[in-house]
């Protein structure tokens, strides 16, 4: 499933990732992209796995591309010759289960690209965040002008995307970039936190089935999302988890879901 380099831990139906470079402050390599990207599809696959917690060892999340000499990841490409400016596959939005990103420290780059393609973002106060690519005669990556003028609107991301500023964690919960705000050595038990409530509390087919309708809808009109919503009602509806959800609210207990994900999500 992972490399030295990322490092998987499986409790309790939480899933914890780990980029584990901390003394190159977690800098992405081909071998963490491809690591990274095997971690996802393995947890997706596994129905004892309910929520995926992406973080990065020592003080930084990750602090972009490496950039070690004779590793420039900005060297020329040809259209044929495969790259792809979103490398890591899947998606963390293609993934399933919820993914949290717990950002304890810088996240710069494609370090904070790839963490905006999860579903929620646990961030430390001080953390700086960056899309710096046009300060490097390139362009932001991995979807990054998709997903962060939805985030924080138009004018906020241009001044990341296009005049690459930094903004910190405080910055980035006020935006609303982040979920959460919290101290940096804080993120990671937050993080979980909500992992936790997610896998006790929330049906693995509702939280996937949700997730792809938000993903989803990012880029339809409403008729579009009331067709997905629709066909997750139906779905849902009538099944073992519709009729606990309400009996253990009801009764004020704890859910016990019997649904997993992937044997019965319908969209695989």
């Amino acid at each position: 499933m992972t490399s030295d380099l990322v490092r998987c831990d499986i409790a309790e139906g939480v899933a914890v990732i780990t980029l584990n470079r901390p003394e190159k402050r977690n800098a992405l390599n081909a071998e963490m992209i491809t690591a990274l990207g095997a971690a996802y599809m393995q947890c997706d696959r596994d129905d004892a796995i309910r929520v995926i917690v992406l973080t990065g060892a020592g003080t930084a999340f990750c602090a972009g591309a490496d950039l070690s000499p004779g590793k420039s990841p900005f060297g020329a490409v040809a259209d044929d010759d495969g790259f792809q400016s979103s490398p890591v596959r899947p998606r963390a939005w293609e993934v399933c289960k919820p993914v949290i990103a717990a950002l304890n420290g810088a996240a710069i780059g494609i370090g904070l690209s790839i963490a905006l393609q999860t579903d929620i973002r646990i961030v430390a106060a001080e953390a700086p965040l960056a899309v710096l690519q046009t300060r490097r005669g390139v362009v932001p990556d991995a979807q990054s002008h998709w997903v962060l003028p939805r985030l924080v609107g138009t004018a906020r991301a241009a001044s990341m995307l296009i005049a690459g500023r930094t903004i910190t964690g405080v910055q980035a919960e006020q935006w609303g970039l982040a979920n959460e705000c919290v101290a940096a050595d804080a993120v990671l038990s937050v993080a979980l936190e909500w992992a936790r409530d997610i896998a006790t509390n929330v049906s693995p087919l509702s939280a996937a089935m949700s997730k792809r309708i938000m993903w989803r809808g990012l880029a339809e009109g409403p008729d579009g999302v009331d067709t997905m919503e629709r066909d997750a009602h139906i779905t849902l509806m009538g099944r073992p988890d519709a009729i606990e959800g309400g009996r253990a609210f009801s009764k004020r207990r704890a859910p016990v879901w019997t649904s997993r994900v992937p044997t019965d999500w319908p969209y695989v």
